[in-house]
């Protein structure tokens, strides 16, 4: 039988397809003959009890031009669905979490939805790293100025940042004698109104922020160590970093050996996280990019080790 995978996720006819994971994954889905339909988060609306959505079904064609086509639109109860990725990108705010509710009770009428609905609400990409201590650098999470003054007193370098950034937005590095130091603080944390992370600055940035990919809980074994440009701190390709393919090293494995039963066990089917030298920064858990990149580099199909192992999951 034909599997039906849905996707939710950002405005299709602007994506830059050339490094788009979503549309890697529904190249991949294609490939096997799935039915594919396509929404987006408005979309989607609960009715006498159960979960819809004004669905369209989707081709895709491996293009810099015309690479999508649309049917005509169609309403479907999600729970008809074998599969739903929930690829919508940031901002992580009220809709996203409401979007979250109505995929859960789609997924308690027996559809798998990646990643698990609830795990998206638990796992706050910058938060979620601090579950694993043994993997992180000096770490300080607070909205108080005077503790994060003091955690920048002891630390000296340091990467201040918000918890719901993407892309490299509102990275601050500072150091004790920083002029502007106070502004910093009062501006990241709206005068003390907003919780940021505070970070061990991590030289072995100037190697690269790498990106790694994990499938149900097993790390791809290459990254993309994405290098920043000249007279920054960030590594974020959105932010001008350049990325170059690496094998992972044994440090990085081990890291991946420390995060992969419990994002088994949560649901967290496709995970990117980040890592700075010997340590873990982020894990990302929304949509994580960075599959066409390592395809490219390294002649892989990750998109398709990720239907692959959905299909495994459904059987």
């Amino acid at each position: 039988m034909t599997i039906k995978l849905g996707i939710i996720m950002d405005p299709i006819e602007s994506i830059k397809t050339y490094k788009d994971s979503s549309f890697a994954m529904l190249l991949a889905a294609q490939k096997k003959g799935w039915d594919i339909v396509y929404m987006q988060q408005p979309d989607l609306f609960l009715s006498n009890g159960k979960v819809h959505a004004t669905t369209r079904a989707l081709r895709v064609e491996d293009s810099s031009n015309d690479w999508f086509e649309l049917a005509d639109e169609e309403t479907l109860a999600l729970s008809t669905l074998d599969v739903i990725l929930m690829r919508k990108d940031p901002p992580f705010d009220m809709e996203y979490i409401y979007t979250t509710y109505l995929l859960e009770q789609v997924e308690a009428e027996g559809t798998l939805v990646v990643n698990r609905p609830s795990s998206l609400r638990d796992a706050n990409e910058k938060l979620f790293a601090t579950h694993f201590p043994q993997c992180c650098t000096e770490t300080l999470v607070s909205r108080n100025p005077v503790q994060l003054r003091k955690f920048i007193g002891a630390q000296k370098d340091v990467i201040l940042k918000p918890l719901d950034g993407m892309g490299g937005e509102s990275i601050f590095r500072v150091t004790p004698g920083d002029a502007n130091l106070s502004v910093i603080i009062e501006t990241i944390t709206c005068h003390g109104k907003k919780t940021v992370m505070a970070q061990n600055f991590i030289p072995e940035i100037s190697q690269g922020d790498k990106r790694i990919l994990m499938i149900n809980g097993e790390a791809v074994p290459y990254s993309l160590a994405r290098i920043p440009a000249q007279g920054e701190t960030r590594g974020n390709l959105a932010a001008g970093g350049q990325g170059i393919g690496m094998e992972l090293t044994e440090r990085e494995h081990w890291i991946c050996r420390q995060l992969g039963p419990t994002l088994k066990d949560m649901g967290l089917i496709f995970v990117g996280i980040d890592v700075i030298g010997d340590y873990l920064t982020e894990i990302n858990v929304t949509s994580p990019t960075c599959i066409r990149e390592l395809d490219k580099t390294f002649n892989l199909d990750i998109g398709m080790q990720l239907m692959d192992c959905i299909e495994q999951l459904l059987a």
